[in-house]
């Protein structure tokens, strides 16, 4: 099982996604650069990784240009036979932006960059990405993003909740999930979602950021060591 990840012009957590994958987990990893219009000796065996950053300067809105960069068709096509592709902040902004995930992302709730330590709570363990998490079980994440507030309509929100389709939840440090938690604005405390093949996942905070104990916390490694589990697990 290999990883790919995408860079754009103003991504800036490739090399971040790297480190963790490659030498952290040990899985072979490699980067794709957005002008390509294949994805290599990458198969649906392997995954896509869409990182974080402020591509194309986040004009427009965030991860609406970089969308219709070329190598976006690649990775449509290839989630769409079932590869496996998990966006992260600016990288789940263009899952939403190329359909890849329902809803948008729109700007904070109070208009204001935040970029901190946030607490959020796995809401399920049936995806790759909560593969070794409970529901329930609450992590502690960094974020970075002004255009983080998660927001879809009735019925999307609906069938999100009834596909079990919710992978995290902002909430307090005891895993209350109550709107002084909830710093961006998002609908019902949304932080993470998968699409409904459960292949295609995307959340705002950074667990790549989170992944050693250098930085003080490895709660975000267990996302990735679960995401990998589940490719191998797959295949």
């Amino acid at each position: 099982m290999k990883f790919g990840v995408i860079v754009f012009p103003g991504s800036n957590c490739d090399d971040d996604m790297i480190h963790v994958l490659g030498t952290v987990l040990g899985r072979e990893t490699r980067k794709l650069w957005h002008k390509e219009e294949s994805l290599g000796d990458l198969t649906t065996d392997d995954c896509i990784i869409v990182p974080g950053g402020f591509s194309y300067g986040d004009y427009v809105r965030a991860g609406a240009v970089a969308r219709f960069s070329p190598i976006m068709k690649s990775v449509i096509e290839f989630a769409n036979q079932g590869g496996y592709v998990f966006g992260i902040c600016n990288g789940f902004q263009i899952l939403c932006e190329a359909g890849l995930l329902p809803g948008a992302l729109l700007r904070n709730r109070e208009q204001k960059f935040i970029a901190k330590n946030v607490y959020i709570r796995a809401e399920t363990d049936n995806a790759p990405t909560n593969r070794d998490l409970s529901p329930g079980q609450v992590l502690r994440i960094p974020i970075a993003h002004a255009e983080g507030r998660y927001y879809a309509d009735e019925d999307t929100i609906y069938q999100l909740n009834q596909n079990d389709q919710i992978l995290f939840r902002y909430c307090d440090g005891a895993g209350e999930v109550n709107l002084d938690s909830n710093l961006n604005g998002s609908i019902g405390n949304i932080a993470g979602i998968c699409n409904e093949n459960r292949n295609v996942f995307g959340m705002m905070p950074h667990p790549e950021r989170a992944s050693e104990e250098l930085l003080g916390n490895r709660d975000g490694l267990i996302i990735f060591q679960g995401l990998a589990k589940a490719v191998a697990a797959a295949n």
